[in-house]
């Protein structure tokens, strides 16, 4: 296994793949500076062969992990924390990392390249599309759609039946009662929007 990107979130993952028992061979990152990152090597990625590795991107950015994972011949894999707590029935697509104290429950489906961060609770039949990031802490009430590349902020609550859009931005701490479009930018309690991101 490799990890691709050799940040913050990367010593995440890291933890999660340990706690797995999976051997990471090393991380691959653009910075020529970095050589190590918790006792794992960095290789740079002008170099480095990506043919048939299996691999995560372990980048927080959702726009970067759709860009990457395209244009990379790689093998992506899941990662899943033992202290998640997943429903037998929920579905998860390659690439998805879920942390800590996650709860998914009951239908929930969760597509490719997905972050869903320490303690976030999704519940039953959300759907969630490929590269959201769910930050720390946030809530998804059941039957929650989210749009691909949709960062739901840390500490974030969705009601009940909402769709959310997709490149969207909840703001941390947002309540957000409404549905959301796309490209929006929505904070607050209630969530509003307050900008558009050019798509």
């Amino acid at each position: 296994m490799i990890l691709i990107g050799a940040s913050g979130h990367a010593k995440v993952i890291l933890d999660i793949l340990e706690q797995n028992g999976v051997k990471v061979e090393c991380l691959v990152d653009a910075n020529p500076s970095l050589t190590s990152l918790c006792g794992y090597a960095v290789e740079h990625d002008s170099t480095f062969d990506f043919k048939g590795k299996d691999a995560i991107l372990s980048i927080g950015s959702n726009k970067s992990r759709e860009k990457l994972s395209n244009l990379l011949p790689c093998t992506f894999k899941s990662a899943i924390h033992p202290k998640a707590t997943i429903d037998k029935t929920v579905k998860i697509g390659e690439g998805t990392v879920v942390m800590a104290g996650v709860v998914l429950n009951r239908h929930a489906v969760v597509g490719k390249h997905v972050i869903i961060n320490t303690s976030a609770s999704v519940d039953h039949d959300n759907l969630i599309k490929d590269y959201v990031h769910i930050s720390p802490n946030a809530t998804l009430c059941g039957t929650v759609t989210v749009g691909e590349g949709t960062h739901i902020g840390a500490g974030a609550t969705i009601i009940p039946n909402i769709s959310i859009g997709k490149w969207v931005v909840i703001g941390a701490g947002a309540v957000v009662i409404n549905d959301i479009p796309d490209y929006a930018v929505a904070v607050g309690n209630p969530a509003r929007i307050i900008k558009y991101i050019n798509e």
